[in-house]
């Protein structure tokens, strides 16, 4: 896995509920040619939990079609075992690149039942797979000497999504995992101290906005240009906190609305954005609001 700014993008939905595929279609083709070189579909950010496997498979595919020339990254991980298996044999067939596997939420499986569940997985498929660790949403943390242990067994594990915001823990992973192992930053505010203790790059939700400048962001900081990278991270930390103000996709959802993407409602559980979120986020908003007219 090659790419280094992948979005994990939203999922539209249509008036009646319904996925919008063609909307899916449009904003794919919309966040690579902001520049984004990655997609990551059906996550937490796509409201994942709530789509059936059909409604996946179709995104998957229609995804991977509207952006050929893009890393499509399908996530197929779930809390049951067996099920992640047959969606990620699923995936598979859909064309995407690579499939991304979470830590089991609400479970609580140990060190050694979370190798035994991405084994599992990662070996139905010849597709790379990326290991999604995020304690804040599934309760549990994926320490890096168990995700060492678990590239060495699995040679197409190839990454980790890493969203635990904990330095020490991004210290032990560069350190710990084979040269082949991409760590990926999952989380927009750190991206670029990430960036200076080795993270390879980042899977994004500010990326639906800003994809721009976190790739300036990037060839900044890998020329050298240290403090034009850190100037750019500084501009955006506003934007960074205005998406997270109630829980992932809300804000970024009714962002992407904003611009003019029919992207709907989320489904429930998730509720509206709340009105002072709303008037916190809107005026960030301007920088990217003409740059959808042309897709």
């Amino acid at each position: 896995m090659n790419a280094r700014l992948m979005t994990a993008m939203v999922t539209p939905f249509a008036s009646g509920g319904s996925i919008d595929l063609d909307e899916a279609r449009r904003i794919a083709r919309y966040l690579v040619a902001r520049g984004n070189d990655g997609i990551v579909v059906a996550g937490s950010t796509g409201e994942g939990p709530t789509l059936t496997d059909d409604e996946r498979l179709a995104l998957f595919r229609a995804v991977k079609e509207a952006v050929p020339q893009a890393t499509v990254v399908a996530a197929t991980g779930d809390n049951n075992t067996a099920h992640s298996i047959e969606l990620t044999r699923a995936a598979e067939a859909t064309g995407v690149d690579a499939v991304m596997a979470t830590v089991p939420a609400y479970n609580k499986p140990t060190q050694e039942g979370m190798i035994d569940h991405f084994l599992a997985i990662a070996r139905v498929t010849d597709l790379p797979v990326l290991i999604y660790n995020i304690p804040g949403r599934t309760g549990t943390n994926l320490l890096p000497a168990t995700f060492a242990a678990l590239c060495e067994r699995a040679p197409n594990v190839a990454g980790i999504k890493e969203s635990t915001g904990d330095f020490n823990q991004f210290n032990h992973l560069v350190t710990s995992v084979p040269e082949r192992v991409r760590i990926y930053c999952g989380d927009d505010y750190c991206f670029l101290p990430a960036l200076a203790i080795g993270a390879y790059g980042c899977i994004s939700v500010a990326g639906h906005l800003c994809a721009s400048e976190l790739r300036a962001m990037i060839e900044a900081y890998l020329s050298g240009d240290v403090a034009r990278a850190a100037s750019i991270h500084r501009s955006l930390v506003p934007l960074f906190d205005a998406l997270f103000t109630v829980s992932n996709p809300i804000p970024v959802k009714w962002a992407m609305g904003e611009l003019g993407f029919r992207v709907g409602e989320c489904r429930p559980p998730l509720s509206a954005l709340p009105s002072a979120a709303a008037q916190r986020l809107a005026p960030l908003l301007a920088p990217y609001q003409l740059s959808t007219a042309t897709h």
